[in-house]
């Protein structure tokens, strides 16, 4: 199996080979079984730490907090607990899930909109350079899903739209950039996620296009990536039916999820794509896959279905003790833990991790940020900003015509935080001269007291969300408000910095601007926007109309 290193996407030499080949023969039964985890570290722990001294997993994924000495100081003590070199993995997508302490890059939908790839390019090495100074190697990215039903809230602000075109050179792009700068890259969701509107966090999901029509979006993305040398690939809770009748007489087995396909990951993946690279599960704990089987049975077939990797524990010390039992019992073979045990380390060694590495060093990384390394990060989010529509000019607005508007928003929505964070966009305007009104419960909803409304709305695409859409009786608060539309008596603006498909509920709605993320330059930038001093973006990598000609109206 070692010679299959030597080719894409590893690369490795001799003096690597033989690091993998040492590395793998000194390795006990129970460190074998570790390496198959790749843990979640969210709270820098004491805890969090036991279960890396204990379990000694092959990667984990990283959530950085807000403090960065704290991030520092725990990367250092992964690294000191880890017998081997850790991999450690991260979804490094831009948008809201930039470094709170770092530049705010754009989502990979804003930068889809601007149809240039330098910008992507730009982006993922300004990403690369601060996630390898917090001891990031391995980047969940790109997202290769096509949005191509706009209720689906996971994938939208995620994706990089919904032209295959597009979305195949700028994964490329993203690819090539993040491991020219040594971080394994991901291609996800495979096989393919964006035909279905549901959410594989909350349910198995399927990709329903016949193989012909795969073969021409997501087989072609995949081969792409592939041809970039992606070093991994992550395998999701998505059932692709029309494969699996071909090859399968048992329905029920045709809404397999690919986490657990032998199908779709050895057949499909291996044999007919021809990837080499490592093949880590989704989530492990999503209802799309903890649906499928008891725990126990999940845990063996994910590895011996394909994956080289499980991603994310129910329980990790009682995953670990199921995947140990089925190794000792033959449900996870020994060709099957060795296989991806030696493609774990292969990954380890074509990023060079074998060789000693240096102490993560906050300094370092406020040097970076006092460099000029992210000058244009600022203008790429303000570009991003997307005038779908203005019907009757509205736009541009002043406070000398229109110097009372009433803004009722959601804030910034994110699962992570229990309550909504306030936009900063109210104070902007009351800042250029604006007598701004934020609607609040209880207050009456009469277009007399205002000169025009902003509507506002903040949640990017993001898990078990179900769905995003403008919930009217929430918005207005109450039974009656809900019903309340003013912009047949003033006029109205609607923005939404996260799901680009609101038109679909606020279809009369004169003005529509898509900014894609809340991060606070794109803020500013819909201020300068709805004042007329900036031009907006006038194209699209969605159909912001929902495939509906009521909505352009």
């Amino acid at each position: 199996m070692n010679e299959l290193f030597r080719k894409a996407p590893f690369f490795l030499d001799d003096e690597a080979l033989i690091w993998v080949n040492e590395t793998y023969s000194k390795l006990t039964l129970e460190q074998k079984v570790g390496q198959l985890f790749n843990l979640i570290v969210r709270v820098n722990s004491a805890e969090e730490l036991s279960l890396i001294d204990s379990i000694q997993p092959g990667a984990v994924t990283k959530f950085v907090g807000h403090d960065l000495d704290t991030e520092v100081k725990m990367m250092n003590q992964l690294r000191r607990h880890s017998t081997v070199p850790l991999l450690v993995s991260g979804d490094l997508e831009g948008g809201g899930m930039s470094f709170s302490f770092g530049a705010q890059v754009p989502n990979q939908l804003g930068l889809a909109g601007l149809k240039d790839e330098s910008a992507v390019e730009y982006c993922t090495n300004v990403i690369a350079q601060e996630a390898k100074l917090l001891g990031i190697n391995w980047s969940f990215t790109p997202v290769v899903d096509i949005n191509a039903k706009f209720r689906s809230a996971v994938v939208g602000t995620r994706s990089y739209g919904s032209d295959v075109n597009i979305i195949e050179t700028m994964s490329c792009s993203n690819i090539n950039t993040f491991q020219k700068n040594g971080i394994a890259a991901t291609a996800k969701h495979w096989p393919g996620e964006g035909f279905d509107d549901r959410d594989q966090h909350l349910v198995t999901t399927v990709n329903p296009l016949t193989m012909p029509e795969w073969e021409e979006r997501y087989g072609r993305l995949y081969r792409s990536a592939i041809d970039s040398n992606v070093m991994s690939i992550m395998s999701a809770h998505i059932a692709l039916p029309e494969y699996a009748k071909a090859h399968e007489e048992n329905p029920e087995e045709w809404w397999r999820p690919a986490s657990v396909s032998k199908l779709l990951n050895k057949q499909l993946l291996r044999d007919e794509l021809g990837f080499n690279g490592l093949i880590v599960s989704d989530a492990s704990v999503m209802a799309g896959l903890s649906s499928w089987a008891k725990r126990e049975d999940v845990v063996a077939e994910i590895i011996e279905n394909g994956c080289d990797m499980l991603l994310f524990c129910k329980d990790p010390v009682e995953d670990y003790a199921y995947m140990l039992n089925a190794v000792r019992e033959g449900r996870v073979s020994e060709a099957r833990l060795e296989q991806s045990v030696m493609r774990i380390l292969a990954m380890n060694a074509a990023l060079g991790l074998q060789h000693k590495q240096e102490e993560i060093n906050a300094d370092k990384f406020n040097a970076l940020l006092a460099s000029d390394y992210a000058d244009n990060i600022p203008e790429l989010n303000r570009r991003t900003v997307h005038l779908v529509k203005n019907r009757h000019d509205i736009l541009p607005i002043s406070p000398a015509k229109h110097k009372r508007v009433l803004v009722i928003s959601t804030g910034i929505k994110n699962i992570f935080v229990p309550e909504a964070i306030p936009l900063h966009v109210p104070k902007m305007l009351e800042d250029e001269g604006f007598e701004v009104t934020v609607f609040e419960a209880g207050m009456a909803l009469d277009t007399k007291n205002y000169d025009w409304v902003l509507y506002l709305s903040a949640d990017e695409s993001m898990l078990v969300k179900s769905h995003i859409y403008i919930d009217w009786m929430a918005l207005h608060e109450g039974f009656g408000n809900a019903m309340f539309r003013p912009w047949v008596d003033i006029p109205a603006v609607m923005v939404s910095f996260g799901h680009p498909y609101f038109l679909y509920d606020a279809p009369k709605i004169p003005a529509y601007i898509n900014a894609y993320s809340p991060l606070l330059e794109v803020q500013k930038a819909v201020v300068d926007g709805l004042l007329g001093r900036m031009n907006f973006n006038t194209d699209a990598a969605i159909d912001p109309f929902c495939g509906l000609e009521q909505l352009r109206y």
